[in-house]
């Protein structure tokens, strides 16, 4: 007689998250231990669970108990997402998804942080072996980091991007690299690039004869989407601003490590760089899953400081999850909106609903030169799910991006 499969039997397909083992590693990746990767296995697959198995549930309550409730109790429809998602925290179903994601994300920065801290004093000797006297990284300690960024921990990280724990630090940004498979059940791919390479993949597919020598992007961290532009473009200098100094010592000992050296960090706000780079001095400005991270003032600084910095011709690309468009259904807005109100990311309602081509042409870009695109994560295929295939919506986690950008 044949065996018959369970759903949930180990003989069913495997449809979640790689294992934690096949990511990449360098020179300053933190040593994990059985048990630290176990546990970021667990929470990797936990987030995978929740999109997969526990969302559909969650738009089954709204579709049959909060939009009829809400309606019965109004006399009308549900009418903005502030509504729907007032009236889904009555619901069980949404209430229990909301607290099992704020765990992972909570457990995530437990998790990764002790195994960073645990070894802090080597971590930071060995970053500090690779980075020290490269003038590739230009740091300022001077530099006063801005309330909308020191007020937050950045989705639960303590002391977010830029907080120090000794000298030469490099805590947060070990954390930071090491642990987001967690949030991404490896939809970035080996090394977290796969944002960075949907965006290369993008510019030589539409862009094909585009050359820049000199590219900027604005909050590119440790590197995880910044390093394949450079790598795609080896005759370019690539720079990154960024306010965190932990990240950016990180991202240069990465960058080196991985053999990529057309590249410079520098500490710097990107809301004016006056003071550092002339107009008209890059031939590219990227952005990548960064504007959501911005107060309104900060964002049109940076909008408007994209387009000083821009040469003639150069081009300018944000890459975002999607903007709450009119055809975007109240739930599917709601459910975006968690980070917002559960995930320490304070701008994101207020980004996502903004009129990003009007905030374009407010900082200089002509309307009739703005570019709109899409980008799915590009992986290792026989290894990490690719998102272009995978038709889980974990509303916020998937690596599916719109692209909005302009030519100068």
């Amino acid at each position: 007689m044949a065996e018959t499969k369970r759903p949930n039997s180990p003989a069913a397909s495997y449809d979640g998250p790689p294992d934690y083992r096949v990511i990449g590693r360098h020179g300053v990746f933190p040593q994990t231990s059985h048990d630290e990767i176990e546990r970021i296995n667990f929470l990797a697959q936990m987030n995978r669970h929740l999109a997969a198995r526990v969302v559909p549930g969650v738009k089954a309550a709204y579709d049959a108990r909060v939009a009829p409730g809400f309606a019965a109790a109004h006399g009308r429809p549900i009418a903005t997402r502030h509504e729907a998602r007032k009236a889904m925290l009555e619901d069980p179903a949404f209430c229990t998804w909301s607290a099992l994601r704020r765990m992972t994300m909570e457990q995530r920065q437990q998790a990764g942080r002790w195994t960073v801290i645990r070894q802090r004093e080597e971590l930071n000797e060995r970053g500090k072996a690779l980075i020290e006297g490269d003038d590739r990284l230009v740091l300022n300690p001077a530099l006063a980091i801005p309330r909308y960024v020191s007020a937050v921990d950045h989705h639960c990280m303590p002391g977010s991007y830029h907080r120090e724990y000794a000298p030469d630090d490099f805590t947060n940004g070990a954390n930071y690299d090491h642990a987001g498979f967690v949030t991404t059940g490896g939809l970035l791919g080996k090394y977290s690039d796969g944002g960075g390479h949907a965006v290369v993949q993008w510019v030589k597919k539409n862009l094909p004869d585009f050359a820049p020598k000199k590219i900027l992007e604005f909050g590119g961290t440790v590197g995880h989407s910044s390093l394949p532009l450079a790598a795609a473009f080896p005759d370019a200098e690539l720079t990154i601003v960024d306010l965190g100094a932990p990240v950016l010592r990180y991202g240069l000992a990465r960058a080196k490590s991985l053999g990529i050296n057309n590249v410079r960090f520098v500490q710097a706000s990107a809301e004016d760089l006056t003071g550092i780079f002339e107009d008209g001095s890059f031939d590219w400005v990227q952005t990548t899953m960064f504007l959501h991270e911005l107060s309104t003032r900060a964002l049109r600084n940076i909008f408007a400081e994209s387009h000083r910095l821009l040469r003639p011709g150069g081009i300018v690309l944000h890459v975002e999850q999607p903007q709450y468009a009119p055809d975007m259904p109240l739930f599917e807005q709601a459910m975006r909106d968690w980070d917002a109100f559960y995930n320490n990311e304070p701008f994101w309602s207020r980004m996502h609903e903004m009129d990003l081509d009007a905030e374009m042409e407010r900082a200089g870009f002509d309307r009739a030169k703005i570019i709109h695109g899409g980008v799915y994560g590009v992986v290792d295929r026989e290894i990490f799910p690719d998102a272009a295939e995978d038709n889980t919506e974990d509303y916020g986690r998937k690596a599916a991006w719109h692209v909005i950008g302009a030519v100068a």
